[in-house]
């Protein structure tokens, strides 16, 4: 176990980690300061694929907190990254929104529905049949299968959504083929990461509110691993998976310096 001290570079979590239905959580915008006036590496982490970088910087400035495009890294990003070190300049049939489709351009993919060499399947609000049937067709053919995240469901203000992995399966179920899934909980993601932010697992934490993406990801990427209750975890979630974080906080609000000195006033 690293002890905290020795941490030179920070994975974060953005939902229910830093923010909390677009509200910000006791201490995010302080933790945010504290790096940047320490001058330590830092990205904000994210399974969404929907929004670019600077969509997702937008919106959390909307919500009180300062994060630089360049200090997001989203699975979409973590997509294109991967699929750029397997086929540079390779072709790709994407479901998705701008998330993907702009981080794909970026890395020189080309779009196509004509024998792509990837079928690349994320986040969306507009699933549309007929593509998904396309892309059925085209893994049938021979096209690899890529996911960004494995996320079956996504919220709503009216309940649960389906989401990227629910549409995964449906093509799996149809076409017999399982996908290659880029984003949490595979640590390439946190490796992607912290490649551009020339960090080190000896020295990184992640920090997360979910035990089945985040702590698990941070475990075998070799990460120290930070558990926040902030999100949707509490005790009795901890206590169904056999591993463990190297620490649990009630926020990010502990991480302050100046939190400890407080807390024994």
């Amino acid at each position: 176990m690293t002890d905290r001290g020795e941490i030179e570079c920070w994975l974060t979590d953005m939902d229910g980690v830093l923010v909390h239905e677009n509200h910000p959580l006791p201490g995010a915008s302080d933790l945010l300061e504290q790096w940047r006036d320490q001058g330590k590496p830092y990205l904000v982490l994210t399974n969404n694929s929907i929004f670019t970088p600077r969509d997702l910087s937008a919106r959390l400035k909307a919500s009180g907190l300062d994060v630089p495009e360049d200090r997001i890294w989203t699975s979409a990003l973590a997509t294109a990254d991967f699929l750029a070190s397997q086929m540079p300049g390779g072709s790709a049939f994407v479901i998705g929104e701008a998330g993907i489709t702009t981080a794909l351009h970026e890395a020189g993919f080309i779009m196509t529905d004509t024998a792509p060499d990837y079928v690349v399947v994320g986040e969306t609000r507009n699933y549309s049949f007929e593509a998904i049937t396309r892309a059925i067709r085209l893994i049938g053919a021979g096209a690899r299968f890529i996911v960004t995240n494995p996320d079956a469901t996504g919220p709503s203000s009216e309940g649960p959504l389906p989401a990227t992995g629910a549409v995964a399966a449906l093509i799996t179920k149809a076409t017999g083929k399982e996908p290659y899934v880029v984003g949490k909980p595979n640590p390439m993601m946190f490796r992607s990461a912290m490649n551009k932010i020339g960090a080190h697992s000896e020295n990184t934490g992640m920090i997360g509110d979910r035990m089945d993406t985040d702590i698990v990801a941070g475990i075998e990427a070799g990460l120290h691993t930070i558990l926040v209750l902030t999100g949707i975890s509490d005790q009795a979630e901890i206590e169904r998976y056999p591993f463990r974080p190297d620490e649990i906080l009630s926020g990010v609000h502990e991480l302050l310096e100046k939190g400890p000195i407080e807390s024994e006033l």
